[in-house]
């Protein structure tokens, strides 16, 4: 019987199922290699994620200074919203708990208490931030921002939510330090009349992923 084979026929055959079992195991091999990639680089973007909050009641007092030199003092887990003659200057003591460096890239401002199911702006729409603020990892940091054009559509709203002492929200955009898993953070800023001073209190209400899928 064997001296009736084909033995060149054979010969391909055994060529073919060996290629076959080498593109199996080729396939195999590099997709194994793409998910340990895309593990390794999920986890390379974990160290770098920055996440803020409201700083703790026990965090230590910032001293803010704006360009103009005005100043103001922040103590923890709370907020600094003046106005002036000329300008509305804000500001919140924050607290990184992410393990990334936490870059503040911009905001915006909402009147009223906005919950988490109404929809944050577009980022291209935000206000960009001026000057570079860094709140490091696993540490405690701040975000400072003015309003000083009196033509500026949330100035008048802002003028008189802060005298008539009523809740705003704030949205704050920012990435880690590659510019990179952009994230934007919405705060409730709640106001609360102490011996005739009104302190503001920023509560964390919800955060929003922009460059990679949101966990809700």
């Amino acid at each position: 019987m064997l001296a009736g084979l084909d033995w060149s026929t054979v010969a391909t055959l055994a060529t073919a199922v060996g290629t076959l079992v080498l593109a199996i195991a080729t396939f195999a091999a590099v997709r194994s290699a793409n998910r340990a990639a895309r593990i390794s680089e999920a986890a390379y973007r974990a160290n770098l994620r920055p996440v803020l909050v409201t700083s703790r009641l026990d965090d230590p007092v910032q001293k803010i200074r704006w360009m103009d030199n005005h100043w103001a003092r922040v103590e923890g887990s709370q907020a600094s919203v003046e106005v002036t003659d000329e300008n509305i200057y804000l500001a919140a003591s924050l607290r990184n708990v992410g393990s990334g460096l936490a870059v503040p890239m911009g905001w915006s401002v909402m009147e009223g208490a906005q919950n988490s199911t109404v929809p944050h702006r577009d980022p291209e729409q935000f206000r960009m931030q001026t000057r570079d603020l860094l709140v490091a990892a696993g540490d405690v940091g701040f975000w400072q921002a003015a309003i000083r054009d009196h033509g500026d559509p949330d100035f008048k709203w802002l003028c008189r939510v802060v005298s008539e002492v009523q809740t705003f929200t704030l949205d704050l955009l920012y990435g880690d330090n590659e510019g990179g898993q952009r994230t934007i953070t919405r705060f409730g800023m709640i106001p609360l009349q102490v011996d005739g001073n009104t302190r503001w209190y920023p509560s964390t209400a919800r955060h929003w992923n922009l460059d990679r899928p949101d966990p809700r």
